[in-house]
C-alpha cells in the first residue's frame, strides 16, 4: 500500500513559520514535521509516498531532492565534476511530489491525483498531525467493515484549565488544568481510501471533509476506528513549540521508530 499526504495548505494560523514556508516543512526537533509523518508510515511497512502539493510545493520538492546528499556521506571529484554518495540513506522510500495547484481544496487535491491512486486501496492523511496510531488495527477495521473509507476518530484534549465554582459563585471548588474534552469524537486524519472514493469528489473546490465524506456516510460506505493514544495536529505556534519540547526531551510519543 501507499500514503498520500495532504501537504498543499495554506497553514494560516500558523503564518509565523508558513510565511516561508508550507507547513508540512515546518520542523520539529531538525526534520520537518511531513518526514517524521512518513517514519510512521515507514514503521508499518509503508514505503511508498504520493505528496499532494499546492503552496511552496517546491520547497518540498528540494527538501527530498537534496534528502540523500544531506543524509550521506559523499565523495565529490571536483576536476570530474562529479558527486558519489558513499552511503545510502536508511529511508529507502519511493516519493512523488504532484503539483495540485495552490488553492485547490483537499478533495480536489486527491481528485487531480487520481491516476496515481486508482490501483489500490490506500492510505491518507494531512501533512501537519502526528499521532501513536495502530495503522495494522486501521487497516483491519477498513477491511473487516468493508467500508469504502475508514477514518480515525479521536477526542482531542481539552485547551484550558476547567472549573467548578462553589456556592458563592467567586470561592473555585474545583480546578483541573487542561482535563480531557467533552467525550465528542472527531476526524483524527489517518484514512484508509478506496480508490472508488474519488468518484465522490466533484471539483477542485471540493473539500474532502465535507460532501464527499458525508455522502459516503449516507451510503453506509464510512467506518472509523477509534484511537485513544496520543494525537496532536499543529494548528497554530503553540501546538510548534509543544511537540517540539516533546521531541527535544526525549518524550515524543509518536516516535515509534
Amino acid at each position: 500500500m501507499k500514503a498520500v499526504i495532504l501537504a498543499g495548505g495554506l497553514g494560516t494560523r500558523i503564518s509565523e513559520e508558513t510565511s516561508i514556508k508550507p507547513k508540512p516543512m515546518v520542523e520539529i526537533g531538525e526534520m520537518p514535521i511531513i518526514w517524521h509523518i512518513m517514519k510512521t508510515y515507514e514503521h508499518f511497512g509503508v514505503t511508498e509516498f504520493v505528496v499532494l502539493c499546492g503552496y511552496k510545493g517546491h520547497l518540498i520538492k528540494e527538501f527530498f531532492a537534496n534528502y540523500a546528499m544531506r543524509s550521506s556521506s559523499v565523495e565529490i571529484d571536483l576536476q570530474a565534476g562529479s558527486v558519489k554518495l558513499l552511503s545510502p540513506t536508511r529511508e529507502q522510500w519511493n516519493i512523488k511530489l504532484i503539483d495540485t495547484g495552490e488553492s485547490t481544496m483537499t478533495g480536489g487535491r486527491m481528485k487531480r491525483a487520481s491516476e496515481y491512486l486508482r490501483d489500490e486501496t490506500f492510505f491518507l492523511t494531512y501533512g501537519d498531525g502526528i499521532c501513536n496510531i495502530d495503522l495494522n488495527a486501521l487497516l483491519n477495521t477498513h477491511r473487516n467493515d468493508k467500508a469504502l473509507v475508514t477514518l480515525t476518530a479521536v477526542q482531542p484534549p481539552g485547551r484550558f484549565g476547567a472549573l467548578v465554582l462553589g456556592d458563592t459563585q467567586t470561592k473555585v471548588a474545583t480546578f483541573q488544568e487542561k482535563p480531557k474534552g467533552d467525550g465528542a469524537w472527531v476526524n483524527g486524519g489517518y484514512f484508509v481510501v478506496e480508490p472508488d472514493a474519488i468518484d465522490f469528489i466533484d471539483s477542485d473546490t471540493t473539500s474532502w471533509e465535507k460532501q464527499p465524506l458525508a455522502d459516503i456516510a449516507k451510503a453506509g460506505k464510512l467506518s472509523a476506528y477509534k484511537h485513544t493514544g496520543f494525537w496532536q495536529p499543529m494548528d497554530s505556534l503553540r501546538d510548534k513549540k509543544a511537540l517540539e519540547s516533546l521531541w527535544t526531551h526525549g518524550n515524543a510519543p509518536w516516535k515509534v521508530w
